[in-house]
């Protein structure tokens, strides 16, 4: 089941696992994921101007911390069942207990995330952030902070986990570009734990 591709990158710890879970297991979160998320389409601030973020979100958590990025504070909702289960799978591989969840649904190739590093300080240091995708491929793209040729591209799949650890963040920025393929929708759920 956990067949693991550890990405050969300077400055980074990233691990990858294609099929993380099972095809029926991925299609059931997905459809249930997709039907039980109270999803919301926040503002953004880039640069002065307001826009509405280019995909759906919400925020869960195991406590009441909030979480904050590009001046979007997300109030946290407990851990649905869906959650916990994922949770439990990823403890067994990352041996960490992930206190939230930040979950994101791109419902087609122009929804996006732009370049951009899970580096909030309330992540801490070096944090773990662990991936899960679900629903339709869509690219993954890496550029590093300061080796202009340094650069990556993966197709995350259905059913896959994303593991970035260590110091990958300071180095290391990414992003879900937009594609005018036709795509269908995509859930990505990033577990953290927030200090």
């Amino acid at each position: 089941m956990n067949t693991k591709v550890d990405l050969d990158l300077k400055d980074a710890d990233i691990s990858y696992y294609p099929s993380f879970f099972s095809t029926a297991e991925a299609n059931r979160l997905f459809r249930s994921l997709l039907k039980n998320t109270d999803w919301i389409q926040d503002d953004i601030t880039l640069f002065g101007k307001t826009y509405k973020q280019p995909r759906l979100t919400a925020f869960h958590a195991r406590n009441l911390k909030s979480y904050s990025y590009s001046n979007i504070t997300m109030i946290p909702r407990p851990f649905t069942s869906d959650l916990e289960f994922i949770s439990d799978c990823l403890k067994r591989v990352c041996e960490i207990d992930f206190s939230s969840c930040l979950l994101n649904l791109y419902r087609n190739g122009q929804d996006s995330n732009g370049w951009h590093a899970d580096n909030e300080k309330e992540l801490g240091k070096n944090p773990v952030i662990a991936s899960v995708s679900l629903g339709a491929e869509r690219q993954f793209n890496l550029k590093h902070r300061h080796i202009k040729e340094l650069r990556h591209k993966i197709i995350l799949e259905h059913g896959s986990l994303l593991l970035m650890k260590g110091s990958t963040q300071h180095y290391w920025l990414h992003q879900i570009p937009k594609t005018k393929k036709e795509v269908g929708q995509r859930i990505n759920l990033t577990f953290r734990v927030i200090k």
